[in-house]
């Protein structure tokens, strides 16, 4: 046996002894329930409310998501420049409105001077909504309009700028006030909102995993250290794949599932994939079709 032969087999031995090693003493710690995620049948929230239907983030494609039937929404807000929370995605509004300008830089009064349905094309190819007045949506109004709707929420500005290191505490406050804080989910692609707004919550409201989390919870599921895996979140939103990773896995949500994660995938408009994710055992689904979607609300309607 050759000496590079035996420098192989020392490393997986001592490779396989740290893995038994962590195996025997590793207790993961699953998370606490949340009410928001108690329902016993998959969950369908309409994506900034149907974008696909309606502008997305308008109160028209709320209306048009809730006649569907769904669970609730998937919003992204951001902070105006008198601290206001709006429902927006970009942090310019032009591909909204045609105008270019900063959420940051206008005031809600500016912003709701602006049409959001200006480029917005239909499914025809129309554009229904060009030279209309469709306005921007504050957090606040959706909250208070419907009340018993589940609202998934991601934090869009950055935790070193101004608005972001205003919006957790400002988000809390305001889900404080309106005591909506068990239909509530709240995330950010950057983990450290999601972490700041922990510390005003306690875990009191439902976190969502930003990129980083997604990263470790892969990489671990894929390793053979899944069993040193802690999360901090609550639910991962997922695409079917993403770059080299490929959550549609029956066994990726299990590995989740096992620690009382739950996976929604996103970006899922046609019925058959719909389904099959649910069979697969996802939580739910988040999509711009609503009215696809229905079908499926129908189907596990008495679940």
């Amino acid at each position: 046996m050759g000496k590079k032969t035996n420098i192989a087999l020392a490393i997986a031995a001592a490779s396989a002894a740290v893995w038994a090693g962590t195996k025997a003493v590793a207790k993961p710690q699953k998370r606490e329930d949340k009410d928001v995620l108690s329902s016993t049948r998959p969950i369908v929230l309409a994506h900034h409310g149907g974008a696909h239907l309606a502008p997305e983030h308008s109160m028209l494609a709320f209306e048009k998501a809730v006649q569907s039937g769904v669970d609730g929404f998937k919003v992204d807000v951001r902070l105006t420049k008198d601290e206001e929370i709006i429902l927006f995605h970009d942090a310019s509004t032009e591909r909204l409105t045609g105008v270019s300008s900063s959420v940051k830089d206008l005031t809600l009064a500016e912003l709701r001077e602006l049409n959001i349905g200006e480029n917005f094309e239909c499914l025809e190819g129309n554009y229904p909504y060009k030279n209309e007045k469709v306005e921007v949506v504050t957090l606040r109004k959706l909250l208070e309009t419907f009340p018993e709707k589940v609202v998934y929420i991601d934090i869009k500005d950055a935790p070193d700028t101004y608005e972001g290191s205003l919006m957790p505490s400002k988000l809390w406050r305001l889900l404080e006030e309106l005591q909506a804080t068990n239909r509530i989910i709240v995330s950010s692609n950057y983990s450290e909102q999601a972490d700041r707004f922990n510390l005003y919550a306690q875990n009191r409201v439902a976190l969502g995993a930003g990129d980083a989390d997604i990263t470790k919870a892969y990489t671990s599921f894929t390793s053979q250290f899944g069993h040193l895996f802690n999360p901090k979140v609550d639910v991962f939103e997922v695409p079917l794949k993403s770059n080299v990773m490929n959550f549609d896995s029956p066994k990726f949500i299990k590995f989740l599932s096992d620690l009382n994660c739950h996976v929604l995938y996103t970006g899922i408009n046609d019925l058959v994939t719909m389904s099959r994710l649910v069979r697969s055992g996802a939580t739910g689904i988040i999509t711009d079709r609503p009215d696809i979607a229905e079908t499926l609300l129908k189907k596990y309607a008495n679940v």
